[in-house]
């Protein structure tokens, strides 16, 4: 295999990430950021139709009607009693501060009625979290993404003492928080909303992506003590080139596995496993690119950086 000069071109591959988190940055101020009320609180309102509605003429009827923030989607799934029959949902997240009255959702349930094709006899489901509950989930995923991450660098550290574990500790966070940042921009481009869902994606691609980024770790510590003659710059290199095509091939089979998931999941119309495995397919790409193209050489250019004020102080 032709080797790649991933040392002189960092400069473009770092560009490249700069650039798709800038436009996860935009959406976010076009569409805004999404919560689920499962971190907002709020109340959750599922209303069978006989087929797709408006989500947006919904969104803005009940918004004027209560006078509180609603997103409003649409889902369909396939009927597993009845072949070929597609069930039809609205679903209303109702962001508030206290949940739903019965008069208020009783409220919501007739506006909707009144104004689309709800299926008479058909499915409503309630879901009341509140906002304390939900600030609260809401810290906890925090909590265990900042808990996982301090684990993270003290194994790296204690691992990777022969080449400067913190450095390589804190690389490999920041090419973590990179995968996290592609992958969040998703959200606001799809409009999914932020829940339990995202913590676990960033969690199961954190622990991907570290595992990754270890495999080229190793080869540099490895190599710095059979290429003692090399400079800092062609053991890197060459330890990245001799980890690319296992860090790629070990890619494409997990994403084999991740894509039929999300096809089988889209053919179905199983909305809650596409908005899982969607953003896992997108970190795991992110995840294998920042550990080929980022951690290594922010390593290196960190280990240069400290080299040369040793150098200057002596």
């Amino acid at each position: 295999m032709k080797q790649v000069n991933v040392v002189e071109n960092q400069y473009k591959y770092l560009f490249i990430s700069l650039a798709v988190i800038a436009v996860g940055l935009v959406f976010c101020i076009i569409n805004g950021v999404q919560y689920d009320i499962q971190f907002s609180g709020g109340t959750r309102i599922m209303i069978e139709t006989n087929g797709e509605v408006d989500s947006n003429q919904a969104e803005a009827l009940v918004e004027e009607k209560l006078g509180k923030s609603v997103t409003a989607r649409t889902q369909k799934t396939n009927n597993p009693r009845a072949e070929n029959e597609v069930i039809y949902m609205l679903r209303l997240d109702i962001a508030s501060e206290q949940t739903l009255t019965a008069e208020e959702r009783d409220l919501v349930i007739d506006l909707i009625t009144e104004n689309f094709d709800v299926k008479e006899g058909g499915n409503q489901e309630m879901l009341s979290v509140e906002p304390s509950i939900g600030r609260e989930t809401q810290r906890q995923g925090l909590l265990a993404v900042l808990i996982a991450s301090v684990l993270i660098i003290l194994y790296v550290t204690w691992r990777f003492s022969a080449i400067h574990g913190f450095v390589a500790a804190v690389t490999a966070i920041v090419a973590l928080i990179h995968d996290v940042l592609v992958t969040f921009a998703l959200y606001p481009i799809f409009q999914f909303p932020i829940g339990e869902v995202f913590i676990t994606a960033a969690l199961t691609i954190i622990g991907y992506s570290l595992n990754a980024s270890i495999v080229i770790y190793d080869r540099i510590r490895e190599n710095s003590r059979i290429m003692k003659k090399n400079t800092l710059e062609e053991i890197v290199n060459t330890s990245i080139n001799q980890s690319f095509m296992r860090t790629i091939n070990t890619t494409v089979t997990t994403l084999l596995a991740i894509v039929t998931l999300y096809v089988f999941a889209s053919v179905n119309n199983i909305s809650s496993l596409q908005e899982f495995s969607l953003p896992l397919i997108v970190g795991l790409i992110a995840g294998a690119y920042s550990s080929l193209f980022i951690a290594s050489p922010l390593w290196l250019r960190w280990r240069k950086r400290s080299i040369a004020k040793t150098l200057k102080s002596a």
